[in-house]
């Protein structure tokens, strides 16, 4: 018989999401990996310092556990910061930075999850006052959720940038095909919602 383990099967999905976004930035130069190809500046390197922020936030702070000790650093973002300068990393935060803080980020949340019952109750502070607690448990299904949106996105970005596809790296998760296959499979899709559209 097979024991439930919650606490292994978060930590599992929680580490796909992780190794599936870095994944992301693998091979690529520096202007690509944080270039802004949508509308909405969406890039790769910003996704991974926002998920290292979310991370650090949610699994360090909520409960008690804060990653910098003092003040943290000056690219951290606060109410006091630039709207969404959790989401873009400056020429001066190298990649390496912003890598190496997100695997410290995953050391510490681990050992949150680790330490920590599942019931365990934090404060989110920047919830409303009203709802600002939560159990760990809660906690980690919304930063898994998290990561593995944005997971998708980088998998979208990096799609654009250079046609490089997939979930994992040896574990795709798409139907075989050269790119003949699916240049005529999205021109299919593309006469399908034009004959739907009218």
């Amino acid at each position: 018989m097979i024991e439930p383990n919650p606490k292994a099967d978060l930590l599992g999905y929680l580490q796909e999401a992780r190794d599936a976004l870095l994944w992301k930035l693998d091979g690529l130069p520096e202007y690509d990996f944080r270039r802004p190809p949508t509308p909405t500046g969406t890039n790769l390197l910003g996704l991974v310092k926002h998920v290292a922020c979310v991370e650090l936030g949610y699994l360090g702070d909520t409960f008690g556990r804060p990653f910098f000790g003092g003040e943290p650093p000056s690219w951290w973002y606060t109410e006091e910061s630039e709207p969404n300068s959790g989401m873009w990393a400056t020429a001066g935060e190298a990649r390496e930075l912003i890598v190496g803080l997100y695997r410290q980020a995953w050391e510490h949340s681990d050992s949150t999850i680790t330490a920590l019952p599942l019931d365990a109750v934090g404060r989110v502070p920047w919830w409303p006052e009203e709802r600002r607690e939560a159990t760990l448990h809660h906690i980690v299904v919304r930063v898994i959720s998290d990561t593995h949106r944005h997971a998708g996105h980088a998998d979208i970005v990096r799609e654009f940038i250079d046609g490089s596809v997939g979930h994992l790296r040896g574990k795709d998760n798409l139907p075989p095909g050269d790119q003949a296959w699916w240049e005529d499979y999205r021109g299919r899709l593309e006469r399908v919602a034009r004959e739907a559209d009218g």
